[in-house]
């Protein structure tokens, strides 16, 4: 393992040895890295603005086959600092990201970038990165950092910045990959093994015109565990109650237990479309032309496929042994009735395209500019879901369907930027950027009534529609000052706007929202002191805006003959961060220490509100949200033996909620899903270039799922549990450019939730050729 001042692990390593944005080009980043940054460069440069003024931390595609069983691009962040990756299963599309002050389910506080071009899907309230328009095998390297730092990144890096740089061929070369998964996943009685398949090809060239290629393909087969049950609750007094009606038959296989809330819980089967089969392609083209030795383009096409099955599984039995799916059922102790569409599968159908190009110059110093601009867009795509149980739907039957064909959006961006030299205008003392960033989301989804749910046509029960866009102007300066102090000041202008705001629901009055406007100016302050060749010391201030997106502001569900909307109203979030951090190198390894306190006003939420009647339950603004802690990362490259290092990171936080005016039962309790302590630590031993073993233990303490902080049992389904996970790899190379890899993740097979559940023990093996 390569390493430099990177300062990845440190707390655990400790007690092992006791002691989108990508908007910086290269030539910038080759001359000010030297003398600002404090993040390792490895076998590829880190694509994160030279000047960052915050704390960063990166791996390399070495790195990541050397430490982690990866199936899927997500799989390389699980173990970065103060870092959570709610993946619950190979094949998830929904995998969201979890930093130091923001839950799982805050998707737009992760700004996720693929060689500069946005990955991050902003339409939704809960639409995850677009993860499944790369390969992993194309990953060269992982970057992240953490708060509103920058001047360059808008405003949905209050949370995290997650900047993903892909591979380019310098000759002709190839690769070609297999992995393969077994899971054995217990639950309720229901057992099972579930089997995963990935298979990825690449190629490509740089010719002697400067013309270079890249030509990936990626296929994936996967089968998920059981994802949901069906379940009832008994009330306070531990009773279930059944409204009156006709005799219930008798069953058997009613599981009992103890809900998220403390009450006791009867447990039918796994439902909801539990047990989702997905098969998905990619296929993308990579390109790129030097017109000179300081000025080339690149760019990409890709296309994505999903077809996904479900079923569900139920436990139930009659006295005759058949399976019972619905209707009043009774285990000889209490009666329970389950709706007909309780056990109801769906199936989804996904084409997705996204381009992006980009032209920069790449002087080594002085004046360098550059132009990106990128689109994604949802060719079609359509969810049918049944009315009717499994064994009924199979012949079809009425259902719904959901079609969001034609959403999407468009980034433009443009950035100038000055390397200082010695004895220049600026005394070779200021390192300049400038920029001007355009977007535009589009979000456009009709819910649909169906005759046979296995068909996408019927009559419009409710529509979504609107459009948000947003222009921003930035400029930075990174000033050194003196010879071992330099500042760095940055203001990001915004101005956006929301429009076209429309929902319609049947036998409900349309409702059109105005067109409305806000501007925001986020100012960024950072002060950097080399105490020391091996010493850093840096203190962080910045204020970063998150505007809402289309489904926050426009959102909402049919009740009768009404509408119950979102808040098209909503505040954007504005976030104040701190960090004070301080960083010692050594020979053989670093630690680094970082106090940080993130206070955000008008906190984007779907909640209970207390102030109007009847309640509703929407997405609001919680008035004050605010998160302290401390983050110890450090590593050490040898432990006494050759071949032997360690890396290791842990988090201390608490997020507490100081005002929310719309549900005041919250205030004073924890936010949701920011566990108290994260931590993971990794053990490898390379003693040759030939093998290496390695052996990562992540945890992340118990949380919270509700801002009242009522779901007080937190190790069971429906909760939000512990993870306590030890994963296993050992990777051998027989021969040159010839890769065998075997592994085991969840060896301790720990019993996790993040409301659904998280994969059991699951076997990998994986075959790498490359040539």
């Amino acid at each position: 393992m390569k390493t430099t001042t990177r300062p990845i692990a440190a707390a655990m390593t400790l007690a092992l040895a006791t002691g989108g944005f990508a908007y910086a080009d290269e030539p910038a980043a080759a001359a000010a890295a030297a003398a600002l940054q404090t993040i390792t460069i490895h076998s590829s440069r880190s694509p994160l603005d030279p000047n960052l003024p915050t704390t960063s931390v990166g791996k390399t595609q070495d790195e990541l086959r050397q430490q982690q069983n990866i199936f899927n691009p997500e799989d390389a962040l699980r173990n970065l600092p103060s870092m959570t990756i709610r993946k619950r299963y190979s094949g998830d599309r929904n995998a969201l990201v979890g930093g130091r002050s923001f839950s799982t389910t805050q998707a737009p506080r992760a700004l996720v970038s693929m060689d500069g071009h946005l990955l991050s899907n902003f339409l939704g309230r809960f639409d995850a990165p677009r993860w499944n328009m790369l390969a992993p095998e194309e990953i060269s390297r992982v970057d992240v950092s953490y708060g509103p730092f920058s001047a360059l990144y808008p405003g949905n890096s209050i949370g995290t910045t997650i900047a993903i740089t892909t591979s380019r061929p310098t000759a002709f070369s190839g690769a070609l990959r297999v992995a393969l998964q077994d899971q054995a996943f217990d639950q309720y009685g229901l057992s099972g093994h579930y089997r995963n398949y990935q298979a990825s090809a690449l190629i490509g060239d740089r010719l002697a015109s400067g013309l270079w290629y890249k030509l990936m393909l990626n296929q994936q087969d996967a089968t998920s565990q059981p994802m949901g049950y069906a379940s009832a609750s008994a009330n306070a007094a531990g009773v279930f109650t059944a409204p009156a009606g006709p005799p219930a038959t008798p069953v058997g296989g009613v599981v009992y237990d103890t809900g998220p809330f403390g009450t006791r819980r009867a447990i039918f089967g796994a439902n909801g479309g539990a047990i989702d089969h997905t098969r998905q392609h990619t296929a993308k083209a990579a390109f790129g032309y030097d017109f000179s030795p300081t000025l080339g383009a690149e760019g990409f096409i890709a296309w994505w496929q999903n077809n996904s099955v479900t079923r569900n599984q139920t436990f139930l039995r009659d006295a005759a042994g058949a399976a019972v799916w619905s209707g009043r059922v009774s285990d000889g102790a209490n009666v329970f009735v389950l709706p007909a569409a309780g056990f109801a599968p769906y199936r989804r159908d996904e084409h997705h395209a996204q381009a992006g190009v980009t032209l920069k110059s790449r002087h080594r110093s002085g004046w360098n500019g550059s132009v990106s601009a990128s689109s994604y867009r949802i060719l079609d795509d359509v969810q049918r879901n049944a009315g009717s149980a499994d064994p009924l739907a199979a012949n079809g039957g009425p259902g719904s369907a959901v079609v969001r064909d034609g959403t999407g959006f468009h980034s433009l961006d443009a950035q100038a930027s000055y390397t200082p030299s010695a004895g220049d205008w600026t005394g070779g003392a200021h390192a300049l950027t400038f920029g001007v960033h355009g977007d535009h989301y589009r979000l456009k989804q009709r819910s649909l009534t169906t005759a046979d749910w296995r068909q996408a046509g019927g009559a419009e029960s409710q529509y979504l529609g609107g459009s948000t866009r947003t222009l921003a102007l930035y400029a930075q300066d990174a000033w050194r000052f003196a010879p071992r102090w330099h500042a760095t000041f940055g203001l990001r202008g915004e101005a956006w706007q929301a429009s076209d705001g429309v929902q319609r629901a049947q036998g409900a009055a349309a409702q059109n929202y105005p067109r409305r406007r806000e501007q925001a100016w986020s100012p960024k302050l950072s002060l950097n002191w080399e105490a020391g060749a091996d010493t850093t010391l840096r203190l962080s201030a910045g204020r970063g805006t998150r505007f809402a997106t289309v489904a926050e502001l426009f959102q909402g569900s049919a009740v009768g003959s009404s509408i119950v909307v979102n808040d098209p109203a909503l505040k954007p979030e504005r976030a104040n961060a701190l960090e004070l951090m301080a960083e010692q190198r050594y020979a053989l390894g670093s630690l680094r220490a970082s106090l940080f306190q993130d206070d955000v006003r008008n906190t984007i939420w779907s909640q209970l509100n207390l102030n109007v009647f009847p309640n509703v339950t929407n997405v609001q603004n919680v008035d004050r949200v605010r998160t302290r802690g401390v983050e110890l990362v450090g590593q050490v490259d040898r432990l006494g033996i050759h071949g032997l290092s360690a890396e290791a990171n842990i988090a201390f936080s608490k997020s507490t909620i100081l005002e929310n005016r719309d549900y005041p039962p919250s205030v004073g309790k924890n936010w949701s899903r920011v566990p108290r302590v994260r931590s993971a630590a990794t053990l490898l031993y390379a003693p040759a270039d030939s093998w290496s073993a390695a052996a990562t233990y992540r945890y992340a303490g118990a949380q919270f799922n509700e801002i009242n902080n009522s779901d007080t049992n937190s190790d069971v389904y429906g909760a939000v549990s512990r993870v306590s996970q030890l994963d296993v790899r050992l990777l051998l190379k027989p021969v040159k450019g010839t890769e065998l890899a075997l592994g085991i993740d969840n060896l301790n097979n720990n019993r996790a939730f993040q409301l659904h559940p998280y994969p059991g023990r699951t076997l990998f093996a994986e075959v790498r050729y490359a040539f």
